[in-house]
């Protein structure tokens, strides 16, 4: 069934919600052909046909210290955007994360009769978990991509479905290391070190003097090691260059890459990564992994006194355990992740271990998330999917 005159509304905050919202326009795109799509967004979206009205850029700031400094800039983008969206009157609004500028804004469109729909719940599981009532007010719909998170909005009559998670769909569930390494130029034996240290420029301000050195205590315990380091952006990079200078560490083997980071983490033995995002790629690509994390005091000091949990890291949340070990702020000090990461180097039954625990977490999320995400929109639309019976043969 065509898609005419469908028009759909969509806000993605950073690179991730780039990547999952232009995922899920290519899916409806195949149900909804002559629909069209605007809002903010990011590359990703727009290489897909998007009209963004404002680059994801402008939300794309973490940390409470972080967003005070833009706040006034992001709500009049948001002011300015539900004035748009309440004039163009869109078929259905898709809120791809970004909670704290969403969901205010999904409010006042469902208030109106604009059907809105968040896609990723927000981690009420982690912290902060009463926004659920907010979440409750603010949208018809929630696609959530970890299987633990319907039931939480079952329980407040909150329409939910669970999608999985696209990148589980993306990665092999096997990886091969030799070709990872073949395709970088990097020699088949050698022990190697993926470092993330973050995709934001921010995130590199606290986390770049912390990994450049815990390679400089690996080397000089493993003088074979390599460390392969994929930045975001040249900003990134230079700050890291910057930093490799201030630590004085030059004869440390580094490979700064652009991107690359599946690349990088495929290639390498154990990775070490700032948590987020990437802690699950890198669990879905089957990597041992220590994750680390620093930021503003102010802003620790507020992110701990409201979490739930234990963990913090991707993997261990769906694990309900420690599979692998999480430093954060104080705790992420070079000599704590150095000697963290030399044993999950060295020790192959606790690697052999993790691999499996990794593997279980990759078939729980695959889920053919895109297709899963563009029914859900289109039931909230009225529309079915589109079936290969329903296309008419070729005369």
């Amino acid at each position: 069934m065509a898609g005419n005159g469908i028009r759909i509304a969509m806000v993605a905050g950073e690179a991730s919600g780039d990547l999952l919202a232009s995922h899920l326009i290519k899916a409806l795109k195949q149900h909804l052909p002559d629909a069209t799509f605007y809002g903010i967004g990011g590359p990703k979206m727009s290489a897909q046909g998007f009209d963004a009205w404002w680059p994801l850029e402008k939300l794309a700031v973490r940390g409470y210290v972080e967003v005070l400094k833009h706040y006034r800039e992001i709500t009049g983008i948001r002011r300015q955007l539900k004035k748009r969206l309440l004039e163009e009157k869109p078929d259905v609004f898709i809120g791809v994360d970004a909670p704290d500028f969403n969901l205010d804004l999904e409010r006042g469109l469902k208030n109106k009769g604009i059907p809105a729909i968040h896609y990723v719940s927000p981690s009420i599981w982690a912290w902060r978990g009463k926004r659920i009532h907010k979440i409750a007010r603010s949208v018809s719909r929630m696609l959530c991509l970890f299987p633990f998170e319907p039931a939480l909005y079952e329980a407040k009559g909150v329409p939910v479905d669970y999608v999985g998670h696209p990148v589980a769909d993306m990665v092999p569930l096997e990886i091969n290391r030799q070709s990872a390494r073949e395709k970088l130029n990097l020699p088949l034996e050698a022990p190697i070190f993926a470092f993330l240290p973050g995709s934001r420029q921010s995130e590199l301000e606290y986390m770049a003097d912390t990994f450049i050195e815990t390679a400089k205590r690996i080397y000089a315990r493993m003088p074979k090691a390599l460390f392969l380091v994929p930045l975001a952006t040249r900003e990134t990079r230079l700050l890291f260059e910057t930093a490799i200078y201030r630590h004085q560490a030059l004869d440390v083997p580094f490979t700064l890459l652009f991107g690359h980071s599946h690349d990088a983490m495929a290639a390498a033995d154990t990775v070490l990564v700032a948590s987020g995002t990437a802690t699950l790629e890198a669990a879905l690509l089957k990597r041992p992994m220590a994750i680390a994390y620093r930021m503003a005091p102010f802003s620790w000091r507020l992110m701990k006194r409201m979490k739930y949990q234990p963990w913090v890291g991707l993997p261990n949340i769906l694990a309900g355990q420690f599979v692998v070990p999480e430093f954060l702020q104080d705790d992420a000090t070079p000599d704590n992740l150095a000697q963290a990461l030399l044993n999950l180097q060295t020790d192959k039954l606790l690697r052999s271990r993790i691999e499996d625990e990794f593997t279980r977490i990759h078939l729980q999320l695959r889920q053919n998330t895109a297709e899963k995400a563009a029914a859900a929109i289109l039931s909230v639309l009225g529309r079915r999917p589109v079936r290969a019976d329903d296309v008419p043969a070729a005369v």
